[in-house]
């Protein structure tokens, strides 16, 4: 039984680990998200633009999966997100959610 558990969760530390490739995501961020989110996402070019940076990996896939869908309206980001793979995306996620963020209290 006690195996079986670690095993378990060793499976699952593996899957968790497995989501978005964080330098791909970096690359991918230079061509396509910098000129409005930054960089690092930390640094948007306009107040109405979201700071990435420090977000969600989840809340991240969620946002540009929807975009791509259309289930959020945005002309601008429906056309960048409109040309990620889901691999993209996942890559993009990876990245910025492991940047450090002016959101957050940094201690």
């Amino acid at each position: 039984m006690r195996l079986t558990i670690v095993f378990l969760a060793m499976v699952f530390a593996a899957s968790a680990q497995a989501r978005g490739n964080a330098e791909s995501g970096k690359a991918k961020a230079a061509q396509v998200c910098a000129a409005c989110h930054g960089p690092d996402g930390s640094k948007p070019s306009a107040p109405d633009q979201p700071v990435l940076a420090g977000q969600y990996y989840d809340y991240l896939v969620r946002a540009l999966s929807d975009y791509k869908a259309g289930h959020r309206t945005n002309g601008i980001m429906k056309g960048f997100a409109g040309q990620l793979s889901k691999q993209d995306i996942e890559d993009l996620a990876a990245w910025f959610s492991r940047q450090k963020s002016p959101l957050h209290n940094q201690r």
